[in-house]
């Protein structure tokens, strides 16, 4: 949340020819609501499982820059999907980076706490091995603007891509 992920999609779709996609907006075109108000009608578990299904609808489709909600991650059977789509990138950004997005736009409702700063951190915490987990590189977007972004991730998938992919030969671990 607040590292990019949709503003650096959409300019990296937008130099590269790909197919922008991002599974919040799949997922509010699929169930008809903005998320605020899935999460206030149906809650949380019912917005990962639409967005699970639409990660599981994107599986044939290639050439294309997909954006993910924050939370994908979160679910195990998550991972090896995004893997199947292509290179996975970690955006990330330092604490007072995000919290300077994200505290813009009163709508997030995983902020409507009674300390919305420490939701910040904790979210970030928490996530951070799982994003660790899938993600074959990340990116810092600190300070960065959405161009400057985009151009370190291309010039890292294809960095990354001309060594081969990697996934194949590292160890699995435990």
């Amino acid at each position: 949340m607040g590292s990019g992920k949709s503003s650096v999609g959409r300019e990296l779709a937008r130099s590269t020819g790909f197919r922008f996609r991002d599974t919040d907006l799949l997922v509010r075109s699929r169930v008809g609501k903005s998320i605020p108000e899935i999460f206030a009608a149906h809650g949380e578990a019912f917005f990962r499982a639409q967005e699970k299904e639409v990660l599981r609808s994107l599986q044939t489709e290639r050439a294309m820059v997909l954006a993910t909600g924050g939370g994908i991650v979160l679910d195990p059977a998550n991972g090896p999907l995004l893997r199947r789509l292509g290179p996975v990138v970690w955006l990330i950004a330092d604490e007072p980076t995000i919290w300077a997005r994200v505290s813009r736009n009163p709508t997030r409702p995983l902020l409507h706490t009674a300390n919305p700063r420490q939701t910040v951190r904790e979210l970030l915490r928490v996530r951070q091995r799982f994003y660790a987990a899938v993600a074959d590189f990340s990116v810092d977007s600190s300070g960065l603007n959405h161009q400057q972004v985009a151009r370190q991730v291309l010039a890292t998938v294809r960095d990354w891509s001309g060594r081969g992919d990697e996934r194949s030969t590292q160890d699995p671990g435990p």
